[in-house]
């Protein structure tokens, strides 16, 4: 089940990511952030950030319910330190969601960073969980650690800021969506 509902979230978020890009009135990948797509004080004409924001607020949920079954499953500390830095994740999400950019106190950045590290660090015990080894998820998180490292020291290699702010969040939820892949196909397998 927690393939299922990590999946979904995943695919729901991109796709619907993908769709506040487009209805965003000049919005650029290399220099606008990905969190201005929730931004309602930027473009208020166009229901953008009422799409983003749900997208990113279902992402959260999906991630902490699909993160508390991997946890509740964790036959050992792999799967429970799986399971919990999902849910941290999903608990970023949602924040992000529940607190768009501009809000006080620095919040949507916080929530900013817990997404992007918690999501980058699951992808280690991700890479070891059982029946489903690969290198590839913690590869994929490492892209992501590396990305954001530049990004905090504004060094962004020509890809602009939002450009290099994907280089975090995409490999993540390339690891996500091919690990609970994988996890469906080990339920039928």
């Amino acid at each position: 089940m927690a393939g299922y509902i990590i999946f979904v979230g995943v695919a729901q978020f991109v796709l619907f990511m993908l769709i506040a890009e487009a209805i965003y009135p000049g919005y650029s990948v290399s220099r606008n952030y990905i969190s201005d797509l929730g931004n309602l004080r930027l473009e208020p004409s166009t229901p953008h950030a009422a799409v983003f924001n749900t997208s990113i607020m279902l992402l959260g949920i999906l991630l902490i319910a699909g993160g508390a079954l991997l946890y509740r499953s964790g036959r050992d500390a792999t799967g429970r330190a799986l399971g919990a830095l999902v849910m941290a994740s999903g608990v970023g999400a949602a924040g992000v969601g529940l607190f768009p950019e501009g809000s006080p106190h620095g919040l949507h950045i916080i929530f900013s960073l817990v997404t992007f590290l918690a999501s980058s660090l699951a992808s280690y015990p991700a890479s070891l969980y059982r029946g489903l080894r690969t290198p590839l998820w913690g590869a994929l998180g490492t892209i992501g650690l590396m990305a954001l490292a530049l990004y905090v020291n504004g060094i962004y290699l020509g890809l602009g800021w939002g450009g290099m702010e994907r280089l975090i969040v995409y490999p993540n939820l390339l690891w996500a969506a091919g690990f609970s892949g994988a996890l469906l196909g080990k339920e039928k397998g």
